[in-house]
C-alpha cells in the first residue's frame, strides 16, 4: 500500500511520534491506523506512551445534568499542570466525557477495573454458548477474545465509541488530547446517577 505524507501527518498528530517512525508504523500496518498506533505504543514511540509515566495530579471534575434532573454525571479528568487544566480544550473534553457517560452508562472506566469474578462469569457464559452451538473447542479462545472485546466496548468507558464521533473510541479521544497538550491525561473515575435507580 502507498503510504502518503497526509497519512503520516495524521498519525503524527494522533500520537506525537516522529515522521519516520509514523511512516514505518503505517508501512508495517498496511495503512491501518489502529494497528499503526499499536505498533508505535509497543515500541514506546508515541508521545502518549511516554507521557503515561508522568504524574497527573491536576485537572477538573466536570458535571452534566440531563433530562431536567433525571440523570446526573460527574467525571474526574486529570492532567499534569494547572495551565492545561484551565484550557478550553481540556475543559471541553471533560464536559464531553460527562455527557458521554450520561448517554452510554459505562460500568467501568477501563477493562483492568473489571473484577476477576465478573470477568470469569462472562467467560463462563461464552463457554456455555459455544458448547451449545457445538463449536470446536480449539477455536474457543479466539471467539471468547472477540466476545470480550465487544463486552469491553459495552461496559468500559475508554473502549466505548464516542457518542459525538463514533469513528473513535473515548480512549482515542483522550490519547489525541495527550498528543495535543503534551501532558499525561487520565480519566480517574466517573459516577452516574439516575433518579429512582437502585444502588448496585
Amino acid at each position: 500500500m502507498n503510504i502518503t505524507s497526509t497519512m503520516v501527518k495524521e498519525l503524527r498528530g494522533k500520537t506525537g511520534a516522529g515522521m519516520m517512525d509514523c511512516k514505518e508504523a503505517l508501512t508495517c500496518a498496511d495503512g491501518d491506523f489502529e494497528k499503526a498506533i499499536d505498533y508505535l505504543r509497543k515500541k514506546g514511540m508515541s508521545a502518549a506512551t511516554k507521557r503515561s509515566s508522568k504524574a497527573a495530579k491536576d485537572g477538573t471534575v466536570a458535571s452534566y445534568i440531563h433530562m431536567g434532573g433525571k440523570i446526573g454525571v460527574m467525571v474526574e479528568l486529570n492532567c499534569e499542570t494547572d495551565f492545561v487544566a484551565k484550557t478550553e480544550d481540556f475543559q471541553a473534553l471533560a464536559k464531553d466525557l460527562a455527557m458521554h457517560v450520561a448517554a452510554s452508562n459505562p460500568l467501568y472506566v477501563r477493562p483492568e477495573e473489571i473484577p476477576a469474578l465478573a470477568l470469569e462469569r462472562e467467560k463462563e457464559i461464552y463457554r456455555s454458548q459455544l458448547l451449545e452451538e457445538k463449536k470446536p473447542e480449539k477455536i474457543w479462545d479466539k471467539i471468547i477474545e472477540g466476545k470480550l472485546k465487544k463486552f469491553f466496548e459495552e461496559v468500559c468507558l475508554m473502549d466505548q465509541k464516542f457518542i459525538k464521533n463514533t469513528d473513535i473510541t473515548v480512549g482515542q479521544m483522550v490519547t489525541n488530547m495527550i498528543a495535543k497538550t503534551g501532558e499525561n491525561i487520565i480519566v480517574r473515575r466517573c459516577a452516574r446517577f439516575q433518579l429512582g435507580e437502585e444502588q448496585k
